[in-house]
């Protein structure tokens, strides 16, 4: 991978996890920064990225926005169409994004020890946030989720990142 592409990975760990800083909602601060870096905007995929965040609709139990998002990105990239749902071509590609989903489940895993919010919450603050709560937002809040160099920001940027990665690879690889 050559200097362009690292300096694109990079300028989407800093979109993303700046977007997550300022603006809230993990999944689409990932797609963002993912979008950003590669000098491409698609207001459909960023919406549609709107309901994921805090592992949807803030219930926690679900994936992690970081991850969640990432997989959005890359499969918008690599995934199948609906034209091409029954072909071998559609076929082929729906299982390329399996395999990148995979690949970015199995990074998130090895920093994180998981894929699922409440359980990277418990990584990063020692306890998971109950975000439906007000209070418990707030605490969420207090214990630095959007100020702290470490925490969901830094979890948003890694998204982005190594999604970003895992898109200039596949493009890399297709020649």
């Amino acid at each position: 991978m050559g200097k362009k592409e690292k300096e694109m990975i990079e300028e989407a760990y800093k979109q993303g996890f700046e977007g997550e800083r300022n603006y809230r909602g993990c999944a689409q601060c990932t797609i963002a920064g993912i979008q950003d870096a590669l000098n491409i905007k698609n207001d459909f995929i960023y919406k549609a990225g709107s309901g994921l965040a805090g592992g949807a609709g803030e219930c926690i139990d679900g994936l992690c926005g970081g991850y969640s998002g990432g997989i959005m990105m890359m499969s918008a990239f690599f995934g199948r169409t609906r034209d091409e749902e029954a072909t071998t071509k559609g076929r082929e590609d729906k299982y390329v994004s399996f395999g990148m989903a995979a690949e970015l489940h199995d990074i998130f895993v090895k920093k994180y020890g998981t894929v699922i919010c409440k359980d990277i919450h418990k990584k990063i603050f020692g306890r998971s946030f109950n975000l439906r709560d007000d209070e418990e937002k707030k605490l969420f809040r207090e214990a630095g989720a959007h100020e702290d160099d470490d925490k969901c920001c830094a979890v948003v940027g890694d998204g982005a990142s190594w999604a970003t990665e895992l898109i200039l690879k596949e493009i890399e690889k297709r020649g």
